[in-house]
């Protein structure tokens, strides 16, 4: 799962031969015009609330999150947590940069960029889910760590660098939203990227009926996490088959599964591998117990 075609701007506008007059009508909902009324306000909105909401949730559990990480000396809870950081930062970035490009179109590139280094992010996130859960589930330590680094970094890197010989040496727009039903060129490279994610989110779900069932967590969370993906990576494969037919209604199908991956892939993270471990339940409960026994006068001596 990897492009965020659903809410981009247009190409340049005196680009007559490549958008026709009339759009279609989803891609015409995945690309308003840019105006100052309130259909770019609610663009706005739609377009920026996901990363808004996943800031301010993560903001609210700062200070706990942080006392846990430092209590624990799991390495790679505090690495997936400091990367749900950054790819939320990065999301809202990016956010605010189309923002200005659905306005100004001498930022194309810079957008394009931005779209690079934020989608860069995400892969690695997803390739190192799989990577260190292959490894077996109770692993630990810098040595899984550094492996699954090394692997998902170097999957991430090439990734992006194949989609920006795309965009930059070939032209290709893969990150812009145009009336390009029927080019081959772009919607068959998403159908392969698409197809190759859910193929890998396909042979996870089998995995508990093999030999290696022991390998992967028994937490039901963690087959809803896959299984969320695989859905996702599917709608937006066949969104791509119908758009690389020429089906303008492949728009709706391609734009709505992009829009839900970037919606839900940092909080599915969080609650499938964060949530859990960085509960307070347990700081609730000292500080409860302690509160009852100060009540209780067990510590009036200390004060004397």
């Amino acid at each position: 799962m990897d492009s965020l075609p659903y809410l981009v701007p247009s190409s340049h506008p005196d680009s007559d031969d490549k958008i026709p007059r009339d759009p279609p009508m989803c891609l015409r909902m995945m690309n308003p015009p840019a105006s100052n009324g309130f259909g770019e306000v609610l663009y706005n909105v739609v377009l920026a609330l996901p990363a808004l909401l996943s800031l301010l949730f993560l903001l609210t559990r700062l200070r706990l999150s942080v006392r846990k990480l430092l209590q624990s000396r799991s390495h790679i809870m505090r690495t997936y947590y400091s990367f749900l950081w950054v790819i939320c930062v990065l999301n809202l970035c990016w956010c605010l940069l189309e923002m200005q490009q659905a306005r100004n179109h001498d930022k194309e590139t810079a957008w394009n960029v931005m779209s690079l280094v934020t989608r860069f992010g995400l892969v690695l996130l997803e390739v190192s889910v799989v990577v260190f859960l292959s490894q077996g589930y109770l692993v630990s330590g810098w040595d899984a760590l550094l492996r699954t680094l090394l692997f998902s970094g170097i999957f991430a890197t090439a990734d992006a660098l194949v989609k920006a010989i795309y965009i930059f040496g070939f032209g290709i727009p893969l990150f812009t939203t145009q009336d390009d039903a029927g080019d081959w060129h772009k919607w068959g490279f998403w159908l392969l990227h698409n197809l190759f994610f859910a193929a890998v989110y396909v042979v996870i779900l089998t995995l508990p009926y093999t030999r290696w069932r022991d390998r992967l967590p028994a937490r039901p969370s963690f087959y809803r996490y896959v299984m969320i993906l695989f859905l996702l990576n599917g709608f937006e494969g066949f969104g791509s088959l119908l758009l690389g037919f020429g089906a303008s209604f492949g728009y709706c199908v391609y734009g709505f599964a992009g829009f839900a991956y970037y919606a839900l892939y940092p909080p599915l993270l969080y609650t499938t591998f964060l949530s859990d471990f960085l509960r307070e339940e347990d700081m609730q409960m000292e500080e409860a117990y302690y509160a009852e026994m100060k009540d209780a006068g067990y510590f009036d001596g200390d004060w004397e």
